[in-house]
């Protein structure tokens, strides 16, 4: 197989992922483990891939990637790979001064594409503003999302178009947002699902809280898929609850499950489990993909200054590209051409992307003053005029702007 045959399919496909299923109830060993898990140190854990790349068996949860081809892996091999490679080319531009800002998904590849693939065309997602691997599997033009990171865009897509809602920087607000619209879908007698993305962080917000108990109340059929990357900016997790974090939504009376977030077929596998719940009328479900936030929390953060390199290290050796690709190789289900084209079209949507920001326009200094409110405002005046004299400070010694 090439790599032009993979990527003639398009952006949103759904790996494995059949018509005709239903949902089901957790009553299965593991489910027993999650529920007592937090009374050892280490919590029950979904993982269908180890990092060494061999296959785990799982009796609940082998089922949802039983029809998965060697196609359809090498396909999620590949979104991980652009992915990556189109997040290191933005990590770039940002430090050469063509965007402002950039929060880099770098490890957290495998909880992105897993979960990406496993949505229908129709289901709807809410994102934070680190989905960049979602976003690809939704169809979103990656140029688009540096448009924002640029400011000259205010996002950059239509969410109707590609079921997928602008990013969100109010850490949490997107968790009501997805619940509210859950809640419209059973209302218009939808079978569709949604997800909202959020970090550990976010899970200490109120908003995360008011979503799990109106999307309980209301059996919404959403699903919060919470990225445990370890580190929110520079406060760790055992310092935010005391509990694993997939636990809390027993209180509020859905369940919750831990993911491998390295192991991209789990959180394939998981992540299709709980949309299909969702979809048969059972309700929200919390999904824990544990993980690690390999960067800065963005660019304009210093990780060495909280956390050592040791911890880098252990989990450099799950790395979710690397599990994947030795699954691949002892498998024969990729050859040295294969990797070899993917590595030149990596590179490809590097330089395209590179262009395509570097032919963007500056943004418009001035453009954060307009629209504040809608008649004007005398503060808002004076601030203006404070900053153009600000600007016209930086003239040449020729006089010019």
């Amino acid at each position: 197989m090439t790599v032009e045959s993979t990527a003639a399919r398009t952006p949103r496909r759904s790996a494995g992922n059949k018509a005709g299923t239903t949902g089901t109830k957790r009553t299965t060993s593991t489910t027993k483990k999650a529920a007592g898990a937090g009374k050892s140190a280490e919590p029950a854990l979904v993982q269908l891939l180890t990092p060494e790349g061999k296959r785990v068996k799982n009796a609940e949860f082998d089922k949802y990637v039983a029809d998965i081809t060697a196609e359809d892996l090498r396909g999620l091999y590949r979104d991980m790979v652009l992915t990556r490679r189109f997040d290191a080319e933005a990590t770039a531009l940002q430090r050469q001064g063509e965007l402002g800002l950039w929060a880099s998904l770098l490890g957290q590849e495998a909880a992105q594409i897993g979960s990406g693939r496993a949505l229908r065309d129709d289901d709807y997602v809410f994102p934070t503003y680190r989905e960049h691997g979602v976003a690809w599997c939704r169809g979103v033009d990656p140029t688009n999302l540096l448009g924002m990171f640029r400011g000259v865009n205010n996002g950059g897509w239509d969410p109707n178009s590609n079921n997928f809602h602008l990013y969100t920087i109010v850490i949490g607000s997107q968790t009501l947002h997805a619940t509210g619209y859950a809640m419209g879908i059973t209302k218009d007698g939808a079978d569709s699902a949604v997800i909202a993305y959020f970090g550990d962080g976010a899970s200490s917000q109120g908003d995360v809280a008011e979503a799990f108990t109106f999307s309980a109340v209301y059996n919404a059929p959403v699903v919060f898929f919470c990225q445990n990357n370890q580190w929110a900016i520079s406060e760790p997790t055992e310092k935010q609850s005391r509990v694993p974090l997939y636990q809390r939504a027993q209180g509020f009376g859905f369940p919750g499950v831990r993911v491998d977030g390295n192991d991209v077929l789990a959180n394939l596998a998981v992540t299709k489990w709980a949309l299909e719940r969702a979809r048969a009328g059972e309700g929200p479900t919390l999904v824990e993909a544990f993980t690690y936030r390999m960067g800065a929390h963005t660019t304009s953060d210093d990780p060495t200054r909280y956390r050592g390199d040791e911890e880098r290290l252990a989990w450099e050796a799950k790395d979710p590209i690397l599990r994947l690709r030795r699954h691949l190789e002892a498998a024969n289900h990729a050859d040295e051409g294969f990797f070899a084209e993917l590595e030149t079209e990596s590179e490809a949507l590097g330089k395209r992307v590179r262009e395509a920001v570097r032919a963007m326009p500056d943004p418009d200094h001035f453009a954060i003053f307009e629209n504040v409110y809608a008649d004007g405002h005398a503060l808002v005046d004076e601030e203006r005029a404070q900053f153009a004299a600000y600007q016209d400070s930086f003239a040449d010694e020729d006089g010019g702007k």
